[in-house]
């Protein structure tokens, strides 16, 4: 049976989670941390499940408009909850919905920011997990990659932002799809779990209608040699 679970995220913020859903990692905190927020900029979250990057941009930009959209009824639930909670109902909402149809849930151009941690296995690959909510948030069941990048055309306003995590290894399909939608990749910081370890991450910044042009920023190494989170990691969750 699931256990529900309520969570400190040592920002004056908590999360509803529970113990038979997808749970937060590390690639959302890094996320939250890339993300540039100017004033008066609105934010959609595609597939924010229980919320958390809503939370940790909220904690991060008191007063941001925050939009999560989520199709897992659990999680949605969980999100509302958390917001409910920590008492941002005037400023984050969450919508249920499918980020495929995002076309008639919102208006085109409505946001500045789209954000996102979609899943980044293709549904044929590796070994799809049994509970059909952590499969979809790991592997490309209910949406892909180019699904998820129509969606954020559709909703950025000229010369928005969208933010997303995802594997190094999808990086070609990455870039090619944003150029297939209207975003030049701008900018670019790969994660890697230990020095002289192979990229495990990339973190993008792609920019509606922009130029060509794009800056790799420094890497961004998780663990030291003794396993334990480096200067870099720990400064980024203090930040959260």
């Amino acid at each position: 049976m699931a256990k529900e679970t309520l969570d400190d995220l040592q920002n004056g913020f908590f999360i509803y989670q529970d113990t038979d859903n997808f749970r937060f990692g590390i690639d959302a905190v890094l996320l939250a941390d890339f993300v540039r927020i100017k004033k008066a900029d609105t934010v959609c979250d595609l597939g924010c499940g229980t919320g958390i990057l809503p939370l940790l941009l909220s904690a991060r930009h008191k007063g941001l408009k925050v939009t999560g959209l989520e199709i897992n009824e659990r999680s949605a639930d969980l999100a509302e909850k958390s917001v409910i909670y920590n008492g941002l109902s005037d400023t984050v909402r969450i919508i249920r919905g499918d980020i495929r149809k995002a076309g008639e849930l919102f208006d085109r151009q409505s946001f500045k920011v789209v954000v996102t941690n979609p899943p980044y296995r293709k549904a044929g690959s590796g070994e799809i997990n049994p509970d059909s909510g952590k499969a979809a948030a790991r592997h490309e069941i209910l949406v892909n990659l180019s699904q998820v990048l129509q969606a954020a055309d559709f909703l950025l306003a000229s010369s928005g932002r969208l933010y997303m995590v995802h594997r190094p290894e999808r990086l070609a399909e990455i870039t090619a799809g944003c150029a297939e939608n209207h975003l030049a990749v701008k900018k670019m910081a790969f994660v890697h779990p230990k020095a002289g370890k192979p990229a495990s991450m990339v973190l993008i910044e792609a920019v509606k209608g922009a130029q060509e042009g794009m800056q790799v920023l420094p890497p961004v190494i998780v663990y030291d040699e003794e396993g334990n989170y480096t200067d870099t990691v720990k400064q980024i969750y203090d930040k959260a």
